[in-house]
Parts: C-alpha cells; structure tokens; sequence
C-alpha cells in the first residue's frame, strides 16, 4: 500500500510540476512559439494554423494531465465514484479531441520522417490505449480497465520524458538536434509505456 501510494503521489506532483512548467513555457513566455519553431529543419507551410494546432494539442494534455491523476486515487474512486467517473470522462474526451490536432503537428516534427513516424506511433498508442481502458470500463473488466488506462496515463506524461532525453542526448552527449530529438521522440513511448508495465505487474495502481 506504501508503494502505491508512493507512486501515486509521485505521478501527481509530477503531474502539477509539468502542468506549470507548460503552460509557462507555452502561454507565457514564448506565446507565438517562437523558439520551438526555430529548432524546425523545414518551414511549416501554415505558421497561424500550426500555432493554432499546437495551442489546442497543448490544452487538451493540460485537462489529460488534471483529471489523469483523480483517476488513481483509490479513496476517490471508492468514496467518490461519481467524481471518477466525470474526470475519466473528460480524461477520455480529452484525448480524443486531441486525435487531429496531434496527428497534424506530428507531420512537421523535427527530425524528419523519421520523428514524423514516432509521433504517429506515440499518438496512435495514447488513443489506442485510451479507447480500450474506456471500451473495457463499459464491459465492466475492472482489471482490464486499470491496465490500459495506466498504460494511457503513463503516456501522457511522453512530452515530459522527450525533453529530458533531449536535454540528455542534445546537451549532455552533444548529438545533433536532430537525432537527440528523434531518439526523444521514440524513447517517450518505449520508457513509458515499460515503466507502466512494470506498475500494472506490481499491481501498484489498484
């Protein structure tokens, strides 16, 4: 019980420290995307709407971030169902939402077809997750459910783990952009979705 409560704690601040780190960086400081853009290694063929995309793909893991979290606490979801519910809910809408703004900006990744091919697969696995802990749920396989759903929630968290292997692979190995940032980009949903099996095998999240 120590252990889970650890671990749900720790993807809770997690969680909120990301959430500000986000909407600081993205809202805040640089708005028009400024220093993201520069890092591109071919012209986006519509700034306006590529921004706008981003904003909208930006927002909507903001809500996943918030209610992903409610969906793990055990006193909630025993105590509180309804209060479960709604926030898994809006969990699941959120990320379904995020479905055409997500593909759309995964087509300019930096780093070529190669990035390109890696933001497809994380997106497709986030949805693909997403939709099978809901179909589960509505089945009533409550140990299914928590499975895809944990696997879902560690995926929303792959921005997170992209720019820390970036940061390691780009500052501290010193690679190319590039290629740090495509390693990145397949990194997130290979560690991730490795350290959410390693959770659904300890049976930390239910």
């Amino acid at each position: 019980m120590r252990t889970r409560n650890t671990v749900i704690v720790v993807l809770a601040l997690m969680a909120c420290m990301w959430i500000m780190h986000t909407v600081t960086k993205n809202f805040v400081t640089d708005p028009d995307f400024l220093k993201f853009l520069s890092h591109k290694d071919r012209p986006v063929p519509d700034p306006e709407l590529f921004r706008t995309m981003l904003r909208v793909h930006i927002g909507l893991a903001v809500v996943s971030l918030v209610t992903g979290p409610i969906g793990t606490i055990r006193r909630i979801r025993v105590q509180r169902p309804a209060l479960h519910r709604w926030s898994g809910r809006l969990y699941v809408l959120s990320i379904l939402l995020n479905v055409v703004p997500g593909f759309y900006v995964s087509f300019f990744a930096t780093g070529g077809w190669l990035s390109v091919l890696g933001f497809l697969m994380l997106n497709s696995l986030w949805l693909g997750t997403t939709v099978l802990g809901y179909v589960h749920i509505r089945r009533k396989q409550v140990a299914k459910h928590t499975g895809w759903m944990t696997r879902s929630f560690f995926l929303t968290f792959a921005n997170l783990t992209i720019h820390v292997v970036l940061a390691v692979a780009h500052s501290g190995l010193k690679l190319p952009y590039d290629t740090a940032y495509t390693a990145a980009v397949w990194s997130s949903f290979v560690l991730n979705l490795a350290l959410a099996e390693l959770v659904i095998r300890k049976k930390w999240m239910k």
